[in-house]
Order: C-alpha cells, then sequence, then structure tokens
C-alpha cells in the first residue's frame, strides 16, 4: 500500500464510523478514496444534484443548510455529510459550503452501500439524524446503580394496613402487631365531616412505632385515647413512579423514616428506611444526615470532602444528571436549614415567622459544584422593620457566612438575605413579582430569571407556594411580559463555529476553553422557562416543566424531548469534567477546552448545541417582545 493510501486509511481509522471498522474494510476504502480541495466559500453540493459518494472531511469546515437556505450545521475534521441524499434516491438534500479551506475525501457510493448493508455499526451511525442520535446518546447514559434505577413501586409487595381514625391506641397497636408493620396509615371512615377523599385526599394521616412510643408512653396516655389524637396528619408521601434515591432523599430531608407511597391520590404501600437501605449499593447520599447531626458551622465545614466525595462516586456510578442535581440540591438545601437551626438557637426564636429561599439551581434541583449561592428571605406581614429587622439581618449573615464557609461562594450580585432589597415581607415580594411581570424593564428581566426559580427550604414554606402560584398566574397572561423574557434568553448563544465546531473564550483565565453553564445549560433553561410561565406551570426543575408543556400544548412532545436530550447531555459532559477535576485534586470548573473532549463527546455537544440555537430561533416567532423602560 502506498505510503498516500496509508495516510488515508489512518485517519479514517481515527474517526467515526470508520473507527468501528475492520483492516480490510479500511484497507479497501483507502485504496479508493479520491481527493478534492474546495477554497472557503465555495459550493460542494448543491440541492437537488445526483449525488455519487460519501463526503469525508479530511481537514477544514463545512456548512450544511436547509433548502430554504436556513443554516443547518456545521460540520469539521473527520466527519461525514451526503449519507441523507445517497440514502434517498441519490439526491443531495441538504447543499454544502466550505466554511474555509477544505480537503474531502470522496468514498464511492457503491462502498458506502456495501458498509451500509453489511456492517450494522456502520449503518447505525450514519442512517441516524443529528437529533435522535442524540436521544440515543443520552438513552445510553443510563445508572448501574440499582438505588438509581429502581422505581419505588417495585418494593411495594402488600397494600397498605390501614386504621380508621375513630379507633383507639390499643386497637391501633394490635392490629400492627398482627400484620408485623412498624406503621399504620389512619384512614377517615366514609361520611365522615371533612372526609379527605371527597376533595382529593386519600387518608387522614399515619402512626409509627415511635409515635407510639414518645406520644402514647412517654406521656401515659390512656389506650382508649383515639388514634386521630396522636397521629401525624401532615404525611409526607412519595409517588410510585418516582426514583428510590427520590425516596432517599425526602426521608433525609423531612427526617421521616416511613413514606405511603402514592399513585395518583391514593396510597398503595408503604416503605420505610430499611426497605431502601437493602437498595444501597453505596451511602453516598447519607451526608445529608450527617449534616444534621454537626453543632456548628466549623463541623459543617469539616464535611466538604464528604460533599465532592459523594458528588464523584454519583457521577462515577453513571447517574444521570437529574439524579445527581436533585442529590446535590438536597444537600445543599440542608446545610441552609441546619445553619439557620443553629441561628436561631444562637439567636432565639424569629419574632415573626418567615421563609428562606433558595433561588436558582438549587430551587430547580439542578445544582452541581461549581455554584454561588442566591437566596432571600420572606417574612410575615407583622413584620414591623425597627423591632424585627435586627434578628434577621443578623440571621441572614449567619447563614449566608456560613454558606461561604462550606463551599457556596456569595454571590457577586449580592443577590442574597443579607441585602435588605430581598428580605421583605410576603406583600413587597408579592409587589416585587407583578411589577416586574407587568413593567418590565432590562434590570426586571434580569432578576426575574433568578427569582422566578424559587423554593422554600425552611419556616413557612407556604409564603414561597403563594409566590411560585403568583408568577405562574401574572406571567401567563401577560404576553408582552413572556416576549420580553424570550428576547432576553436569546442573549447567550451556544458556542458553535470555532475548532471545527466550536467557539472558545478569546481570554482570560478560560483562554481556549467554552463554558458549558454560560452558553449551555444556562440558555437551555431561560428556554425553558419561558414556555413554562406561558403555560402557567408552577414546576421549578426544567424536565418537569417541559412536561408541563407539553400537556399545556405550548410544545410538542417531539420539541421537549430534543430540549430534554440537549440539556441532558451538556449537564453529563459538565458533571463528568467536575468529577475528574476533583479526582485530579483541581478545583471543579464548568470550562472545558474543547480538544479534551472525545469525538463522541464533541459530536453530540454539537448536536445538543444545534437544538438549543433552534430552540432559540424559535422564541422569536413564539413571543413578542413589548418595549422596556
Amino acid at each position: 500500500m502506498q505510503a498516500e493510501q496509508l495516510d488515508i486509511r489512518e485517519h479514517l481509522r481515527r474517526h467515526p464510523p470508520f473507527s468501528l471498522l475492520s483492516d480490510d474494510w479500511l484497507n479497501t476504502l483507502a485504496s479508493r478514496v479520491e481527493v478534492a480541495y474546495f477554497r472557503a466559500g465555495s459550493t460542494i453540493l448543491q440541492a437537488g444534484d445526483p449525488i455519487e459518494d460519501l463526503h469525508y472531511i479530511r481537514s477544514g469546515g463545512v456548512e450544511i443548510y436547509r433548502h430554504e437556505g436556513e443554516l443547518y450545521n456545521r460540520l469539521g475534521e473527520g466527519e461525514i455529510f451526503g449519507q441523507l441524499g445517497l440514502l434517498m434516491k441519490g439526491m443531495v438534500r441538504f447543499p454544502a459550503r466550505a466554511l474555509e479551506d477544505t480537503l474531502i475525501y470522496f468514498i464511492p457510493g457503491d462502498l458506502f452501500r456495501a458498509l451500509f448493508d453489511q456492517v450494522g455499526s456502520f449503518a447505525t451511525f450514519v442512517e441516524i439524524e443529528d437529533r435522535t442520535r442524540l436521544r440515543q446518546a443520552t438513552a445510553n447514559e443510563g445508572s448501574r446503580n440499582e438505588l438509581m434505577t429502581t422505581r419505588v413501586g417495585r418494593l411495594i409487595t402488600r397494600a397498605p394496613v390501614t386504621v380508621s381514625e375513630r379507633a383507639d391506641i390499643r386497637t391501633a397497636a394490635a392490629i400492627m402487631t398482627e400484620q408485623n408493620v412498624s406503621s399504620v396509615l389512619v384512614v377517615p371512615e366514609s361520611g365522615d365531616e371533612g372526609d379527605p377523599r371527597t376533595t382529593g385526599g386519600a387518608m387522614a394521616g399515619i402512626i409509627t412505632d415511635r409515635d407510639l412510643r414518645r406520644r402514647v408512653v412517654a406521656q401515659g396516655l390512656p389506650y382508649d385515647t383515639p388514634v386521630r389524637d396522636i397521629m401525624s396528619s401532615d404525611v409526607v408521601t412519595v409517588q410510585d413512579d418516582q426514583y428510590l434515591f427520590e425516596a432517599l432523599l425526602i426521608m433525609l430531608r423531612e427526617n421521616v423514616h416511613h413514606l405511603p407511597v402514592m399513585h395518583r391520590l391514593k396510597p398503595i404501600g408503604l416503605i420505610d428506611l430499611s426497605d431502601i437501605i437493602s437498595h444501597e449499593t453505596q451511602n453516598s447520599l447519607f451526608v445529608v444526615r450527617n449534616i444534621f447531626h454537626q453543632q456548628s458551622v466549623e463541623a459543617l465545614q469539616a464535611l466538604v470532602p464528604e460533599v465532592k466525595a459523594s458528588f464523584v462516586r454519583m457521577v462515577n456510578e453513571d447517574a444521570n444528571s437529574h439524579m445527581v442535581g436533585s442529590a446535590m440540591a438536597t444537600i445543599g438545601r440542608s446545610f441552609k436549614q441546619h445553619l439557620l437551626q443553629l441561628g436561631e438557637q444562637k439567636l432565639g426564636p424569629p419574632p415573626v415567622p418567615y421563609c428562606f429561599l433558595a433561588l436558582g439551581s438549587m430551587a430547580r434541583d439542578e445544582q452541581y459544584l461549581r455554584t454561588d449561592q442566591d437566596n432571600a428571605l420572606v417574612l410575615d406581614d407583622s413584620f414591623v422593620p425597627a423591632e424585627h429587622d435586627a434578628y434577621f439581618e443578623a440571621l441572614a449573615h449567619f447563614v449566608c457566612d456560613g454558606l461561604a464557609t462550606v463551599g457556596y461562594t456569595y454571590c457577586k450580585g449580592d443577590i442574597m438575605a443579607t441585602n435588605p432589597t430581598w428580605r421583605q415581607p410576603l406583600h413587597v415580594w408579592q409587589h416585587y413579582f407583578t411589577d416586574w411581570i407587568r413593567r418590565p424593564s432590562a434590570q426586571s428581566l434580569l432578576n426575574s430569571s433568578i427569582f422566578f426559580d424559587l423554593d422554600g427550604v425552611h419556616g413557612d414554606t407556604h409564603m414561597a407556594d403563594q409566590l411560585q402560584a403568583l408568577i405562574a398566574d401574572e406571567a401567563s397572561k401577560t404576553p408582552g411580559f413572556l416576549g420580553c423574557l424570550a428576547r432576553n434568553a436569546q442573549n447567550r448563544t451556544p458556542p458553535l463555529g470555532f475548532f471545527k465546531d466550536f467557539v472558545v473564550e478569546k481570554s482570560g483565565r478560560h483562554r481556549n476553553s467554552i463554558n458549558l453553564k454560560r452558553r449551555g445549560t444556562a440558555p437551555l433553561v431561560d428556554v425553558i422557562r419561558v414556555h413554562a410561565l406561558a403555560s402557567g406551570s408552577r414546576a421549578q426543575n426544567s424536565f418537569r416543566r417541559l412536561e408541563d408543556t407539553v400537556a399545556a400544548g405550548f410544545l410538542t412532545a417531539q420539541a421537549a424531548s430534543d430540549l430534554r436530550d440537549a440539556l441532558e447531555f451538556i449537564s453529563l459532559v459538565r458533571i463528568r469534567h467536575q468529577a475528574r477535576d476533583i479526582e485530579a485534586g483541581r478545583e471543579p470548573v464548568n470550562n472545558i477546552d474543547p480538544e479534551q473532549l472525545s469525538s463522541f463527546e464533541r459530536r453530540n455537544l454539537k448536536d445538543a448545541f444545534q437544538v438549543l440555537s433552534n430552540a432559540q430561533r424559535f422564541l422569536k416567532f413564539r413571543y413578542r417582545p413589548q418595549s422596556t423602560r
């Protein structure tokens, strides 16, 4: 074999789908390849022309267009085009133009068809269009950990044991003993006034062994006391289609050991902590429990290595981005909750009720390691600044300083409860949000993109629920605001165009890298938020918002799937590179050098960024902005 053919063969060998081929196939290809050179700006393929060869980019870059002239894709070294035309009547489907001086290998059509017919892996690669390939990429990133792949419903082996709320505690204890269970659901009798089943509920409460010990025996209550007097009525539940890891997080976050399992609005069984532990292979999430056992900020700081180790273990166990994001957000909430508990121990009980808000990625359950703190305080409307604000200012500083100590850096934009602007009574927050929506300005749109992802993590969380309801109601009926928010969501464009496919940072500390948060996940979250607010969704998590948006008819199932897959894949690349940073002893960052990406990551990241680009263009047509102040 001549030196030129050896060079062709070895170059093909480095790039899929040719990297999947045997030496015999590669030798055959190298012997029949023809080479052509195209100057920058010249046409390579014209729509509707006959096509006889598969095109392989040896060097340079190529832009692919749709029939109407819209840019469809950018390709670089080692990538192919023309396959769809060869598969569909031998006519060029997408025109192509050289983005820069480009060298192309022409692979004869008969060889292409032979490979397609005889080599399954080759056929699978070339017949799948970009978004389908991206979906396969995310589908193949499944977890091997049973905790992260097993649905809660699979643990249910019997119907829940129940007792009437009119029964006495002796009867309840006898039933629990007879059925050999450590908890029993308390159900209202049919026809009872206020029966929860008549208003969408399905149970009145729950009694556990611990309740009988603490509330009956320790208090010396008579055994004929009605169970309704000792039951826990504010029952924490889990849905049967949630994963075991989510059930574990709920138990740890709410400090409960038993969870009724719901199918829609009805309980179908109960699980306890021992059920979940039997499925746990590594206790990577028990750092949450350790947080609540600490009695000082210094002790909490000592848990930071455990948080990083938990993150790395989840990534190495192939958890998907939603699982990692939920777990890390739960850890972050737990730090906030316990710091608030410690703060109240130090300062005394709060003078009026309050709700501490998590904002941004923590509120969305999409938090990773490289993050700052965004938070706020909602105070009861009985709040009197002169009498009460000194307490809440001190509490805010205690918590925010504590969060900085355990790794959540101070917000550079001062979006923290230490800022008196973000430490206000409920009615002021309601005025803020209503004004931002009805009279959008550049600053209020920025505020909206931060504060409209909110979650109550401690205190009277019903105040957070009220704010979520107000946002969903006001935004969905204010198209001018949605248009302005949509325009803002187009500001951060995906990094397509350099390094044959990516645009990189031109200067600074992260020169020659791409920021997967600022140019990837963040603009995707912005796009999804606009659709969610338009549909009236109260969900905070981006994946849940997509479900609501499809259900409301604001996005097709296909469009939502594209956005879901793009967000999932970019997030996966981001968290895996952060895990590698930690294992190498480096501080995790959001920036990645494209040269460190595998060909698999490059190809599918480009697909994901193209989905983002298309989604941003769609916003222009879907929502019309009004002028801002």
